[in-house]
């Protein structure tokens, strides 16, 4: 994939702050975009196919749905909470030692996940480990180095480019885990997913970025700062709550999903195919939202997103339950799954600049999270006292459409700074 050239109205508009311009590339374009690549598919990748242990999992135990996914809404919650503190520290000391450290978490965190033999300590290693190790392995991290080492007429692109190799190994991986739950049983699966979240370590070392452009820039800001900056701005406050509203759709959706369509009398393989197709056409609607952020307001694209995903859901639920009528959804939904992230993180970038990127996209993703938790979690809930999804379906509607008007007046322009006294910038 090449990147397109910007047009010299498109360069100027998506500019960085200029007293926060980027620094000279220290790392080349196709490195960052390989190593960031590889790092999303895997952390995504096999995150995605959590909802495949659901049934195995709650039956073998004995547990009921609620608490497999009380634990699945803690790890979401637990990701979203320490994504900001996992910024700041890539901010800080550089991103390839947060991905080691996020690496080794996640394998502790699912080979834990398979010995867990109660609620509690299910709830400890897939909640709170792998929600933990998350937060240093997935988008806020890697894209904070894009947005550092990547031109800021690129950045959009490049992020649609990282975005949709997370959605590739969401379709590579739920085939993948499935054919290793049904061919070594659930814990063995588990086991072999902790092997291959080591292969992140490696990988991360292709990251490591100088101290020089990891801090250059004119305007330097205090974390205190940037974050009295960032939440005192309306548009900062709109994006956070767009980003909930996506958590909580794709995440009742990617882990509910397999056990709506059984209950619904359809094969485990129908499950399977319709998680694989959402990361299958994910690949193409991340690199679509990247590539259009490049050419028109991101806004734009953002509602456009959570509009066409709550008409999704509501002819989803009008039409008959078939194998292929899960097949269309799935196919329309994974066009529209991750490509929330390339656009909301390049605004991010462009109202506030690079440095503190890595932490103020860890703030928006906690908005996400906590979404991701309601969404997983009421998903359980309801379905325990009612029997039935049809409650938190129709939330997901609401809630896009919510999301569609947030996003509108959204202002994308870099935040406009007063000059900083000559003394308080030389301290």
């Amino acid at each position: 994939m090449s990147a397109p050239p910007p047009s010299p109205a498109e360069a100027g508009s998506n500019a960085a702050p200029s007293s926060a311009a980027t620094p000279a590339a220290s790392l080349s374009l196709q490195q960052v975009l390989l190593c960031g690549a590889a790092i999303v598919t895997l952390s995504m990748g096999i995150r995605h196919g959590f909802g495949l242990w659901l049934t195995p999992i709650t039956v073998d135990r004995g547990w009921t749905r609620e608490a497999f996914s009380l634990a699945l809404a803690v790890q979401n919650l637990a990701w979203g909470a320490a994504g900001p503190m996992a910024g700041m520290l890539a901010d800080r000391f550089g991103a390839m030692r947060v991905l080691v450290g996020g690496a080794l978490l996640y394998a502790a965190g699912l080979a834990l996940m398979a010995v867990s033999s109660t609620a509690a300590g299910f709830l400890g290693s897939a909640g709170v480990l792998i929600g933990l190790a998350q937060s240093g392995t997935t988008y806020a991290v890697v894209y904070g180095v894009i947005a550092r080492q990547v031109a800021p007429e690129r950045r959009s692109w490049a992020m649609g480019v990282a975005a949709a190799a997370g959605s590739f190994g969401q379709f590579l991986m739920v085939p993948v885990e499935n054919w290793l739950i049904g061919h070594t049983g659930w814990q063995n699966a588990l086991f072999v997913l902790s092997l291959a979240a080591c292969l992140i370590i490696p990988l991360a070392f292709g990251l490591r970025e100088p101290a020089q452009t990891r801090h250059a820039g004119g305007h330097h800001q205090s974390i205190g700062e940037a974050l009295r900056e960032a939440f005192g701005y309306r548009s900062f406050q709109l994006l956070m709550l767009g980003y909930f509203v996506c958590g909580f759709q794709v995440v009742f959706i990617g882990v509910h999903m397999p056990s709506y369509l059984k209950d619904h009398g359809l094969s485990p393989q129908v499950a399977t195919v319709a998680l694989a197709l959402i990361g299958l056409f994910n690949v193409i609607g991340t690199y679509a939202a990247g590539t259009l952020g490049q050419h028109m307001p991101k806004r734009y694209v953002l509602s456009a997103i959570y509009g066409l995903r709550a008409v999704a859901i509501f002819i989803f639920l009008q039409v008959p339950l078939t194998p292929w009528s899960v097949y269309i959804f799935s196919a329309v939904m994974g066009v529209l799954w991750l490509s929330t992230v390339p656009p909301t993180n390049a605004i991010v970038a462009q109202i506030f600049g690079v440095q503190h990127m890595s932490m103020l996209g860890g703030f928006v993703f906690f908005s996400h999270q906590i979404g991701s938790f309601l969404g997983v979690w009421l998903g359980g809930k309801l379905y325990d006292a009612t029997g039935s999804y049809d409650i938190v379906w129709w939330l997901a509607i609401g809630l896009g459409i919510m999301a569609l008007l947030a996003n509108l007046p959204v202002r994308e322009g870099a935040i406009a700074r007063a000059a900083r006294p000559a003394r308080a910038a030389a301290a």
